[in-house]
């Protein structure tokens, strides 16, 4: 078929967004996500502690992952937000998948990184489903993941440590492609010189708990975001949503409850949205089923 100017899109309401948030270990990236829009998560990992939110069971495979995705997207429910926690918890029960299809002992058995590839395409079939509930339920999509440093080999400069999500190169690379906002986590931490005797300086980290998250890359960390944000935010997930774009915010938040708390750095959110799931509108039965979800939703239906 012939495109022509009749094709041209000039407006289109904008899309939930799908957003990966890394950070070092116990900074409440977890908290964070549990306080998004009525949340429900897909848990591939113990980590909730005393966190009281809605889940499926704690997920051990890959395919029971692909399945809580088909059973968001072929049953009615009202969720507004899915929750992966974690990524790197997932990328082992891809690897098992992968090694069980192919007969391999580990990922690494074909040798010169060919199991990553395979691997891939299974994490394509993954992002196809979380983009689906994306495009065609309009759910926001928060994947968490920890954090790790890598050495990174700029083509410009020597190479030096940053802050990366924990998971295979090719892994990372397309998870970050197909997310609007990728958010770095830490403490905020200075440094000060103390005297250690003899004519002698020493560099100690000083920090009081504050935590914050960081929404552009630096060469320390990595990082994004599609809509301009400020380069820091508190890590709440009230002051994400109220400094995202006016469109979106209705997609993230209670609006009224965004105009009366404002941004401060040094919080942490405090408040918990508990979704109960209930009846609410299911995907249209009119809807093309996306391949990484058909085979599952249809024997679900």
């Amino acid at each position: 078929m012939a495109l022509s100017i009749a094709n041209i899109i000039h407006n289109e309401s904008p899309k939930a967004p799908r957003i990966l948030i890394h950070g070092v270990a116990g900074v409440g990236k977890t908290t964070f996500a549990a306080e998004s829009l009525k949340p429900v998560f897909i848990i591939t990992e113990d980590g909730m502690g005393t966190l009281q939110f809605s889940h499926f069971p704690l997920a051990k495979t890959f395919e029971q992952v692909m399945d809580a995705l088909a059973t968001l997207y072929s049953q009615p429910h009202d969720f507004r937000t899915l929750v992966i926690d974690s990524v790197d918890w997932l990328e082992p029960l891809i690897w098992s998948k992968a090694c069980r299809d192919n007969g391999w002992n580990t990922i690494e058995d074909p040798g010169y990184g060919k199991g990553y590839v395979v691997a891939l395409n299974l994490w394509r079939e993954y992002v196809e489903g979380i983009n689906a509930l994306r495009n065609d339920l309009g759910m926001t999509i928060v994947q968490i993941g920890h954090t790790d440093i890598k050495r990174f080999e700029s083509p410009e400069h020597d190479p030096y440590d940053r802050y990366q999500v924990k998971l295979h190169a090719r892994a990372a690379a397309l998870l970050q492609e197909h997310s609007d906002v990728v958010l770095f986590a830490n403490y905020h931490i200075t440094t000060t010189k103390a005297d250690a005797g003899f004519n002698k300086k020493a560099t100690r980290a000083v920090g009081t708990g504050e935590r914050r998250m960081h929404t552009s890359e630096r060469p320390a960390y990595l990082a994004k975001n599609r809509y301009n944000l400020p380069a820091e935010l508190p890590l709440a997930w009230h002051a994400f949503a109220q400094a995202m774009p006016q469109s979106l915010r209705a997609m993230l938040a209670d609006e009224s409850e965004l105009d009366s708390q404002p941004i401060e750095l040094g919080s942490i959110g405090s408040r918990h949205q508990s979704a109960q799931a209930a009846s609410a509108t299911a995907a249209p039965k009119s809807m093309p089923i996306p391949k990484a979800v058909a085979p599952r939703a249809a024997a679900m239906a």
